[in-house]
């Protein structure tokens, strides 16, 4: 029997409506988490403390051209590894869809997988090492997942299963029950936690002297969240449960589970003394 459910909070994804010109949270969202993992990125680049005797490899000017490669990584990827991973009958009968970003459909393996690729790139047409750039943007991230997942929150979307636990709440597009906002569940442990996580390894022990540590922690931790999280979180409706209870984010999230300890184990053999006072 239903006791209680925490109505969900009435807010408009537009936050602002000039005209024809719509400005909706999800957008703002990546906006803002952009601008701040720019902002924190910087910092970790001009802090030559964290990277040890030689300095950093890397200047903060370096990520302020990175921006721009950063932001067409996480846009691009994002949208085409939603068309492909999650809806593309869709797609393929309204190609002009595709291009309304402004209306959600992120992934953010794609995401993640187009920012790798930008900043391998971009690394190599600076000469500078690639590690030390994906750390570093690592490191800025989470809060900007934070920012979309409370985004997805507001948009009332991605809600989990029903549940009779006292934070149930009850989204409007998904019946009376109430149900676990998994939204919040990503951007806490995704977003604060993974974010004050990151901030102790690179600046209580130094990890950044040790290429692909942080990226081998980043994407552990991401992995095996998402991994719990999917067990309740519903799926996408066009794709549902693939075998069991296994889902889409799941297969998605396991490789990056096992390359982030691979990278782990393998930036502390390759450096073992390198954050030893």
């Amino acid at each position: 029997m239903l006791l209680f459910a925490i109505p969900f909070p009435a807010i408009d994804p537009v936050l602002i409506e000039i005209g024809p010109i719509h400005i909706r949270w999800y957008a703002l969202s990546y906006i803002v988490g952009i601008f701040i993992g720019w902002w924190w990125a910087r910092r970790l680049a001009g802090n030559a403390k964290l990277w040890g005797p030689a300095g950093a490899p890397l200047a903060p000017h370096d990520i302020d051209d990175f921006v721009v490669w950063a932001t067409l990584g996480i846009v691009l990827g994002g949208r085409i590894g939603y068309v492909l991973f999650y809806d593309l009958p869709r797609f393929v009968e309204s190609p002009g869809s595709v291009f309304a970003i402004w209306e959600g459909g992120m992934s953010f393996h794609g995401g993640f997988l187009g920012t790798v690729l930008a900043m391998v790139l971009f690394a190599r047409s600076r000469k500078i090492p690639a590690w030390s750039l994906i750390d570093t943007i690592a490191a800025s991230v989470p809060p900007g997942i934070l920012l979309v997942r409370i985004a997805n929150f507001i948009n009332g979307e991605l809600w989990g299963k029903p549940t009779d636990l006292p934070w149930g709440i009850a989204f409007p597009m998904a019946g009376p029950e109430p149900r676990h906002p998994t939204q919040l569940y990503e951007g806490l442990l995704e977003g604060a936690v993974l974010f004050l996580l990151l901030l102790y390894l690179t600046h209580r022990q130094k990890r950044l002297r040790q290429p692909a540590f942080v990226s081998g922690v980043f994407a552990a931790w991401y992995g095996a969240v998402r991994i719990l999280i999917e067990f309740v979180r519903v799926p996408d409706v066009q794709i549902g449960y693939l075998w069991g209870p296994l889902t889409l984010g799941m297969l998605l999230s396991i490789p990056m589970l096992v390359a982030g300890i691979a990278l782990m184990i393998w930036a502390v053999r390759r450096n073992p003394a390198a954050i030893r006072p």
